[in-house]
């Protein structure tokens, strides 16, 4: 499964190749930054929402929709302070790192 949809990023850069490198270099670089604090449990669940919603954004611009989906997900579990909540939060990050692999690779 491409975690990245490619006519999404086309559509979002204009074509650009160069443009769209630096899109995912960006995206790259936010899930980089973000992921510790996102699986961090010592930030409490409104930080970490917050944190999730920040990738959801991010992922929402380039067509990361599996990081967007479940980013979305996660940001709703922890304002609820649902049980699964953590749960969902492992997905993200799971999504997360495939996207970076698959940005990198």
């Amino acid at each position: 499964m491409a975690e990245i949809d490619r006519d999404i990023l086309e559509t979002q850069t204009g074509g650009d190749d160069a443009l769209a490198r630096e899109v995912l270099a960006l995206f790259a670089g936010e899930c980089r930054r973000l992921l510790p604090a996102l699986t961090d449990p010592s930030l409490g669940a409104a930080g970490r929402a917050d944190i999730a919603h920040t990738i959801r954004g991010a992922a929402a611009g380039l067509g990361a929709l599996r990081v967007q989906r479940l980013a979305g997900e996660a940001e709703a579990g922890l304002c609820a302070g649902e049980a699964g909540a953590e749960a969902a939060v492992a997905a993200l990050a799971g999504a997360m790192r495939a996207a970076l692999a698959e940005i990198e690779a």
